[in-house]
């Protein structure tokens, strides 16, 4: 009698760990992502950025409006001190630098240049013991309009 093959099977092999899994492959088709996915994305990184950047603007503006309106209330302290101290009004706006009520001129924020300030001057003496008049105030040379409706140079 002839043995049949297909009455004896013999069982699975066993899989060890020395033997390779086949792993399915994605189809290329089926991989990445769709234009239509990509133009979303697109589209809301537009609309993160429409919001995003005129509130960064206006804190730029708000930032530098403060340091302008600091540098004019330093530099007018020193204009006060400098007439006090020396009974005369500075005639340039370099003396406070070179008395020493200055450590340097500060940069106008607008114009980012040292060289712009507009100092005022009228013949007015502030105090009964000044003998010579001079600048009075400074303003900023800078032609912009602030956020409040006003001129820069009007501050």
């Amino acid at each position: 009698m002839v043995a049949n093959s297909t009455s004896r099977l013999s069982p699975p092999p066993s899989r060890s760990s020395t033997t390779p899994v086949a792993i399915a492959l994605v189809p290329a088709a089926e991989s990445g992502f769709t234009l239509l996915e990509l133009m979303i994305v697109m589209v809301v990184i537009g609309l993160l950025a429409a919001i995003a950047i005129p509130s960064y603007t206006n804190n730029i503006r708000r930032a530098k409006e403060a340091v302008l309106r600091e540098d004019l209330h330093t530099m007018r302290g020193a204009i006060d001190s400098y007439t006090v101290d020396k009974q005369k009004a500075p005639q340039a706006l370099d003396d406070l630098v070179q008395a020493g009520y200055l450590k340097a001129m500060p940069k106008d924020p607008f114009t980012d240049r040292t060289d712009t300030w507009m100092p005022s001057q009228d013949d007015s003496l502030q105090s009964l013991d000044q003998t010579q008049s001079g600048i009075n105030d400074v303003h900023s040379g800078a032609q912009q309009t602030a956020s409040d409706g006003t001129s820069y140079s009007s501050w």
